[in-house]
């Protein structure tokens, strides 16, 4: 059972064979060009959370950077239909001079919010980051764990169209993690349009409502999370699996 229900709407997101190529040295002189996505396409639905699934290097990370606009295609088309993507992105922008409450407003503008919005949310972000005798001190001299905790509490703000997440369900410590992650999920769970980029399975099937399954840069499977985490599992025993048939009435897209 998926955290949400997904009743095909309005697009918000539509890749049709993408690719995604990056320069790659052999030797002093020479390059070649490395496609880290060869031919992806899928579609994403306005109050949805689409899972993205698959194994190391297969291009999810790439992916993530292509829905969020920080770099474009080679070949193929990316249709936002007038939506912005935000990657929820962890101490961007932070520098090490600043002030948490300054690297605060800084973070927060990189991440498209405006400052009059953040300087209201200031309160929150501090709270929510237990931060409340440390945020007027040199980030400097900050510990890994308040650096996580203040990232979070800032890019949690962030309010876009479409949410991209790419597993930040372990930040700070032990009941930091706890916290984030059930704030993280009451999110998903609600009417936002959300990619999730997961490694965890059982994340993907609480809460996912369709599952695209990337592998060797294409999309291998798109469809109800149910089914493709299915196969997904099948193939860690079967790495050669073959097509499985379509159920009558649905709308995945399995390729070889």
């Amino acid at each position: 059972m998926t955290g949400k229900t997904s009743t095909h709407g309005e697009l918000a997101l539509l890749l049709k064979n993408v690719g995604v190529s990056y320069p790659r040295r052999q030797g002093l002189f020479k390059s070649e060009k490395f496609w880290a996505l060869r031919d992806v396409s899928f579609s994403l639905y306005h109050g949805e959370t689409l899972g993205v699934l698959g194994r190391n290097g297969v291009g999810k990370s790439t992916l993530l950077r292509l829905l969020a606009g920080i770099i474009g295609p080679d070949r193929g088309k990316i249709d936002r239909f007038g939506c912005r993507a935000s990657l929820l992105s962890l101490q961007a922008g932070f520098l090490q001079h600043l002030t948490g409450r300054e690297n605060a407003i800084l973070s927060g503008v990189i991440l498209g919010m405006r400052r009059r919005f953040i300087l209201e949310k200031m309160d929150e972000i501090i709270a929510f980051a237990e931060l409340e005798d440390a945020i007027d001190e040199p980030f400097h001299t900050y510990s890994s764990g308040m650096r996580a905790r203040l990232g979070f509490s800032v890019a949690f703000q962030a309010d876009p169209d479409i949410l991209l997440v790419d597993e930040v369900f372990g930040v700070g410590d032990l009941e930091f993690q706890r916290k984030s992650a059930s704030a993280l999920r009451e999110r998903i769970k609600s009417d936002r349009t959300v990619v999730l980029v997961s490694h965890q399975i059982e994340v993907a099937r609480q809460l996912c409502d369709r599952v695209v399954w990337l592998a060797d840069g294409t999309t291998r499977a798109e469809g109800p999370a149910a089914e493709i985490l299915d196969i997904y599992e099948e193939s860690f025993g079967n790495p050669g699996l073959p097509r499985r048939p379509r159920s009558q009435g649905t709308s995945e897209q399995v390729s070889d």
